[in-house]
């Protein structure tokens, strides 16, 4: 029982995303946005995406540059395009991949064509028998990309919402404001 909370809380944290923090080091990234292919407006993009090999349940974060084929197993993933929504909006990141399975002795065959959420990967996923793939973020050469500003660390003072203007709050006990 203490386990699933501990991992929960993990999840809730966000420290799932630790094997992407680690795959998107400050060297690997600046490589592979030199090898992204630039857009209309000169910008160079990287899609970070994670890879599940069912048979060793094996998960893999790797980069994918823009229009540059990457292996991932037996698959050849291309993204297309990806975007990931500005820090003060809610965080979602989208991208269209072309991942074709290419195994020894057979030609290539197209299995996944079309759009990636990373918010709701089960919308539209790779139906593959031995992988799963799905996208994490993506990152370009433009700044920006930093996290949302705290608003504040005033500490926040709870009210009960039919209080009226002139209820007090209680007073805490000496020691309880930590």
């Amino acid at each position: 029982m203490d386990v699933s909370r501990t991992l929960l809380a993990a999840m809730l944290a966000g420290l799932w995303l630790a094997p992407a923090v680690a795959a998107t080091n400050a060297a690997a990234l600046q490589t592979a946005l030199n090898e992204a292919a630039p857009d209309k407006h000169g910008v160079r993009k990287v899609l970070i995406v994670r890879g599940l090999d069912k048979m060793t349940g094996r998960a893999t974060t790797f980069l994918a540059p823009i229009g540059k084929p990457v292996q991932f197993a037996t698959l050849t993933i291309v993204a297309r395009y990806c975007h990931s929504t500005p820090p003060l909006e809610t965080p979602e990141t989208t991208a269209f991949l072309q991942i074709t399975d290419t195994r020894p002795g057979e030609q290539p065959k197209q299995v996944f064509s079309g759009w990636m959420f990373a918010s709701a990967p089960e919308i539209n996923a790779l139906e593959h028998p031995l992988y799963d793939v799905w996208v994490i973020a993506c990152r370009t050469n433009q700044p920006g990309q930093e996290q949302a500003p705290v608003a504040s660390n005033a500490p926040v003072k709870a009210r009960s919402p039919d209080a009226g203007s002139n209820e007090r709050l209680p007073e805490l006990p000496a020691g309880a404001e930590q």
